[in-house]
């Protein structure tokens, strides 16, 4: 399932045009605050789905039947791009366990690449609800990746994706190893560079939230 949160006009449509821009982008802060609220907007959408259950609670009058999620989820994260978006998550998933992964992408010669995915740390995985957020899902290769990782850590109840922009190639490519996530996208763009970038896009998120990298 692809959910597409700009079919309907709404401040993400604000945030994400922001992103887009490059005189906004100059502004560090500014780009990371959009990615937090854009994912702070996922995870209230997300929290719709998840699996509840009737907690009786004491207040200073009485006792009240509220609804309450029955566990927390996974938050999980692609470092560096990730961290934004993940920071906005918390924001909502207070309580919930972390998980985070290191992928990149190791650039050859030729101007190709490949996934290179170093590292994770993750709470026990088993049965949980895993949302994994990544600003942007362009070829989807080290999505695919990271959820290989997470299998082999455990096997995840269900998997939500939150990216603020993402390629309708990548999501292809991501639903055919994965076909019961649900991708949670800010925009949807359908065009790739050769080099694997979004067109129109917005450039390299890592980057711009965080300073030029080094190619590796």
């Amino acid at each position: 399932m692809v959910i597409n949160l700009s079919d309907d006009h709404s401040l993400i449509s604000n945030w994400i045009s922001e992103l887009r821009d490059i005189e906004v982008q100059k502004d560090r802060m500014r780009f990371r605050k959009n990615l937090e609220n854009i994912a702070e907007i996922c995870a209230y959408e997300i929290s719709k789905k998840l699996p509840w259950v009737e907690k009786e609670i004491t207040t200073p009058l009485g006792i009240s039947n509220c609804k309450v999620l029955e566990k927390q989820p996974v938050l999980a994260t692609i470092m560096r791009a990730g961290l934004a978006m993940h920071n906005g998550f918390l924001n909502y998933f207070d309580k919930a366990d972390n998980a985070f992964i290191s992928a990149y992408r190791k650039h050859n010669p030729d101007g190709s690449f490949e996934i290179s995915l170093d590292y994770i740390s993750c709470p026990e995985m088993e049965n949980r609800v895993v949302i994994i957020s990544d600003p942007m899902l362009a070829t989807g290769a080290s999505l695919v990746k990271t959820l290989q990782f997470i299998r082999e850590a455990g096997n995840p109840s269900e998997i939500h994706i939150a990216c603020a922009l993402a390629c309708t190639v990548g999501i292809e490519y991501v639903l055919r190893a994965e076909p019961l996530a649900t991708i949670w996208c800010g925009d949807i763009d359908d065009e790739l560079t050769a080099k694997g970038y979004i067109v129109p896009g917005l450039g390299d998120a890592g980057d711009l939230a965080y300073g030029v990298k080094v190619q590796m």
